[in-house]
C-alpha cells in the first residue's frame, strides 16, 4: 500500500511539474497552454518512434518529415541543426516548443526572416555565400524531382546574387536578404503554419486529440 501511494503521488508532482513548465512555455511563445499540451503529446510520439528515451534524435525526426530515416535531405538537416538549440545532437522538448512556435502566424517576422536566413547559411558563417546558394538550388531541385543542366543552376545562383547583392563582396547578409525577401514575400510563406492542425500535416504519426483546456493547464 505505501508503495502504490508512493508511486501515485510521484506521478501527481510530475504532472504538475509538467504543467509548470508547458505555462512557462506558453507564456514564452507564440504558443497558447492547450497547444503545448497538443504537442508534448507530440512530442512523445516522435521521441519514441525509433528510440524510447524521450529526446527527438535526427533519424526520429527525418523519419517525422519525410517519412523515411535514412534518406539525405539538407532541408531536414538544417532544420534538425535549428531545433537543437544546445548543439548536442538531440532535440529536448522546450527546444521543439521554441523552435515551432517561430511558424506561429503570430510570431515576429523578424523572428521568422533570421530563422531562414539560418537555414539558407549552411557553414554559419552569417552570411549566404555562393557555393551554398548552389546546394540549396540543387537540393531543392531535388526536392521537386527535377534537374536543370550545369549552366542553368549556375545561371540561376548568378542571377540570385546579382540582385541581392548590394555590397558587391560575392555573397548575401543579413541585411541584404531582408531586401531580398521584401522583394519577394512568397519566400516566407513556408515560415507560418496558420493552425496547429496543419503542424499535425507535417508530422504524420501524430494526433490531436488533448481536451485539456488553456485556463485549467495555466491554473497547475
Amino acid at each position: 500500500m505505501r508503495r502504490l501511494v508512493h508511486c501515485f503521488c510521484g506521478r501527481g508532482v510530475g504532472h504538475i511539474a509538467r504543467g509548470k513548465e508547458h505555462a512557462i512555455l506558453a507564456s514564452e511563445t507564440s504558443f497558447t497552454a492547450n497547444e503545448v499540451e497538443a504537442l508534448y503529446d507530440l512530442y512523445k510520439e516522435l521521441s519514441s518512434s525509433i528510440i524510447d528515451d524521450g529526446l527527438i534524435h535526427k533519424e526520429e525526426f527525418q523519419l517525422a518529415l519525410l517519412d523515411n530515416s535514412s534518406k539525405q535531405n539538407l532541408f531536414a538537416d538544417r532544420l534538425f541543426d535549428l531545433f537543437d538549440l544546445k548543439q548536442d545532437g538531440v532535440i529536448e522538448f522546450e527546444e521543439f516548443v521554441r523552435s515551432l512556435s517561430i511558424f506561429h502566424p503570430n510570431a515576429p517576422e523578424a523572428e521568422k526572416l533570421a530563422f531562414v536566413f539560418r537555414l539558407c547559411d549552411l557553414k554559419c558563417t552569417g552570411y549566404i555565400e555562393r557555393d551554398e546558394l548552389r546546394e540549396l538550388v540543387l537540393a531543392l531541385l531535388n526536392e521537386l524531382d527535377s534537374t536543370l543542366s550545369d549552366d542553368v543552376v549556375e545561371a540561376i545562383v548568378d542571377k540570385t546574387i546579382m540582385e541581392a547583392d548590394f555590397t558587391g563582396d560575392g555573397r548575401i547578409d543579413p541585411e541584404e536578404w531582408k531586401a531580398v525577401v521584401a522583394r519577394h514575400p512568397s519566400i516566407m510563406k513556408i515560415m507560418t503554419v496558420p493552425y496547429l492542425k496543419e503542424v499535425t500535416l507535417a508530422f504524420p504519426n501524430f494526433v490531436n486529440d488533448t481536451e485539456v483546456q488553456d485556463s485549467e493547464l495555466a491554473s497547475r
